[in-house]
């Protein structure tokens, strides 16, 4: 019986992460509306974060866990006044990084589908 690859395998580990995160908050950096959400004037330490829950969830190793426990998304994201323009934000910056991947179709597919679940069920104030 062959062993399954995890997603985190499929799509190049860590390396791919890395680079997802990093083009990410490049977009984020320059953000007008996005950049005054997080407080620290390095982002190093939120592109860490994000990075090490995306390898995570995703089926790597567990770091995001053994240092900050459990995920609790929503939980994480309540002190930030979410909309849903913002939400559209977030998500071009992430579709640019995602399409500099060129992972497969079906892998960015999947990819994709989860970022747009996650980015609809932060959005905690209405428009």
């Amino acid at each position: 019986m062959a062993e399954q690859v995890t997603f985190y395998e499929a799509v190049g580990g860590e390396a791919t992460f890395h680079r997802l995160v990093h083009r990410f908050y490049q977009g984020v950096a320059e953000d007008p509306e996005l950049r005054p959400m997080y407080p620290e004037e390095d982002l190093g330490p939120a592109e860490e974060r994000l990075r090490l829950f995306l390898i995570q969830y995703w089926g790597g190793p567990n770091t995001y866990s053994q240092r900050r426990g459990h995920p609790r998304l929503r939980m994480r994201h309540v002190p930030f006044v979410i909309d849903e323009a913002q939400r559209d934000r977030w998500l071009a910056h992430m579709r640019a990084a995602v399409e500099e991947l060129e992972l497969p179709e079906p892998l960015e597919k999947q990819l994709w589908d989860y970022f747009t679940m996650a980015a609809r069920s932060l959005v905690n104030t209405p428009t």
